[in-house]
């Protein structure tokens, strides 16, 4: 009896089996169904969206980016091609640079200056022996 209840008789393994079937095909149709429900629902709102786009003649966002990405992409593998404004702004800004460092290194020999007299200073009133 033993080794009969460890052994599955063939019509109860096969009854489990069609079960687990059963059961798994029932799984993927509650999938489908779950799926196509979103499916519609979404396009419902697309539908929604859409017609508040034409209403008030909004561009879809992925419209407005693919032209704009054709716009500065065209002929392009790289970066993006500089304009003449662009490469005079960046003229300007590396020569305000150079100007800045400029105007500040009297600034620094003033301090480094005045660093040494201070030192001098000091020696001069303090002695050690």
């Amino acid at each position: 009896m033993g080794k009969l209840a460890e052994e599955e008789d063939p019509e109860a393994k096969r009854k489990r089996e069609e079960e687990e079937l059963a059961i798994l095909e029932a799984r993927r149709e509650a999938e489908e169904r779950r799926k196509e429900k979103h499916r519609k629902m979404e396009e419902e709102r697309e539908k929604m969206r859409q017609e508040i786009r034409d209403k008030y003649g909004i561009k879809r966002k992925e419209e407005k980016e693919a032209e704009k990405e054709d716009k500065e992409m065209t002929g392009r593998i790289g970066r993006k091609k500089k304009t003449v404004e662009d490469m005079k702004k960046e003229a300007e800004e590396a020569e305000e640079d150079t100007n800045n460092l400029r105007s500040q290194l009297p600034d620094l020999k003033v301090i480094t200056d005045k660093a040494k007299q201070m030192q001098t200073e000091v020696t001069e009133k303090c002695t050690c022996m």
